[in-house]
């Protein structure tokens, strides 16, 4: 199968978008932008393959006339036990470097290593209770979630053996950038669906006979574009990189064909795109000369108030009484919030005030780059907090009365698709230049 690859390197979030010869999306990937951007283009884009071989068992099972609902079940199913198989090797290789680690420290004392071994040893134990049918995990990324219940685990041996927490966590922070630098880590997706066909059954069925089809499929990529934060510092060359603007214009417009508007909250930057009924630019504004009201400065606000990013949105939308913020200058951002705490300020109704100044600030960059006609399209990892949607949806009441708003599932992916779509373009004049 012949695809085409867009990456859009994001400075907290890196997204793929694996595309068809015709044009449909067959797969996609995130992971953790990291210092290492090579790294992170390489993972995003694995993700997506894996994804895309999914999506291809899918269709082989319904192909095979499986009823619909059981072949999603099935391919869900065999999907857990995927990521079940690729935690498991990305904690291996994570156990051996902790290890190789606590050797070279000096002054970690003789109880250092067995701490850490009983922490994974735990961590091991607990991967069928945490990939099972039902269990909701805060995050998919191995960064996180390892991380998470390491530092758990951590905190626990530190108070019963009285080894060095900050040791401990150490060791971690050390180790894991050579799990997310390893191939083996990794590991091979025939390797890892084969042990999950095992778990999911089925495997002398149509389940079976699909994955063993789909792993021995060719993949062949014949172009690939990269934008996004970072996009320069992708391993791609200069003919292939492309603008956000274009990219979110672009891909905003496949999602949704009637859009005219578009408004991008990335980590880094804000976008108030206008395009044409082919999805090109006709005019932007973008504010990129700090993080102030984007995703670093909504994490900035989660770690303040020691709560997860994924928890500022649902607490802000509990807020009866929003409050009025001056700044969402994250120099000033601290010091506002304790203040406000201080003075007996519910944290829903301070969170509430931030996602509206959030916006106002966003809504200034769209009166600039023209205000908004026709549809309009909230894209961006923010589109997925139900505050900042909220806070939207009330000022363009306001401001341009009722609009269509479109958000879509996958808006975090809008830049990447509209990259590969540009690949998909060069790639059918012939012109696309295969990067492996």
């Amino acid at each position: 199968m012949n695809y085409t690859i867009g990456v859009d390197l994001g400075s907290t979030t890196t997204k793929a978008v694996v595309l068809g010869e015709d044009g449909t999306v067959m797969g996609r990937g995130i992971t953790n932008s990291r210092s290492n951007y090579e790294v992170a283009c390489q993972v995003a884009m694995g993700e997506a393959l894996i994804n895309t071989r999914f999506s291809l068992i899918r269709g082989r099972l319904d192909a095979a006339g499986v009823p619909a609902a059981q072949a999603r079940q099935s391919v869900l199913t065999l999907e857990r036990w995927f990521r079940a198989q690729q935690y498991r090797s990305q904690l291996f290789v994570l156990t051996r470097e902790l290890q190789r680690f606590a050797s070279k420290l000096l002054t970690g004392g003789p109880g250092l290593k067995p701490a850490v071994a009983r922490i994974t040893e735990q961590m091991e134990v607990e991967i069928p209770e945490l990939f099972s049918e039902g269990t909701r995990r805060k995050s998919d990324f191995f960064r996180d979630l390892a991380g998470s219940r390491y530092m758990q685990l951590a905190e626990g041996e530190a108070r019963a053996t009285g080894v060095g927490f900050d040791q401990v966590v150490g060791l971690f922070d050390k180790a894991i950038l050579d799990v997310e630098n390893s191939a083996e880590a990794a590991g091979q997706f025939e390797e890892h669906v084969r042990a999950a066909l095992v778990h999911a059954g089925d495997a002398d069925g149509e389940l079976g006979r699909a994955v063993t089809d789909i792993a021995a499929l060719k993949l062949s990529q014949i172009g690939s574009v990269g934008t996004g934060y970072g996009r320069q510092r992708l391993p791609f060359p200069e003919g292939q990189i492309k603008s956000e603007i274009l990219c979110h214009g672009l891909g905003a417009h496949a999602m949704f064909p009637d859009t005219r508007t578009v408004l991008d909250i990335g980590g880094q930057d804000t976008k108030a795109i206008q395009v044409d009924d082919q999805g090109i630019v006709t005019s932007f504004q973008m504010n990129d000369r700090c993080a102030a009201g984007c995703g670093r400065y909504l994490g900035y606000i989660a770690d303040e108030m020691n709560l997860g990013l994924h928890e500022l949105g649902p607490l802000a939308c509990e807020s009866k009484t929003p409050v009025r913020i001056n700044s969402t200058c994250t120099v000033f951002a601290g010091a506002e919030l304790r203040e406000r705490l201080s003075l007996g300020e519910k944290r829903e109704d301070i969170l509430a005030g931030l996602h509206r100044a959030i916006i106002l600030r966003a809504m200034s960059l769209i009166a600039r780059s023209g205000g908004v006609s026709d549809q309009f399209t909230f894209t961006g990892g923010v589109a997925k907090n139900p505050a900042a949607v909220r806070a939207l949806r009330a000022l363009l009441r306001e401001n341009y009365g009722d609009v269509h708003i479109n958000i879509s599932d996958d808006s975090i992916y809008t830049g990447a698709l509209g990259a590969a779509l540009f690949a998909l373009r060069e790639a059918t004049r012939g012109h696309a230049v295969t990067t492996h």
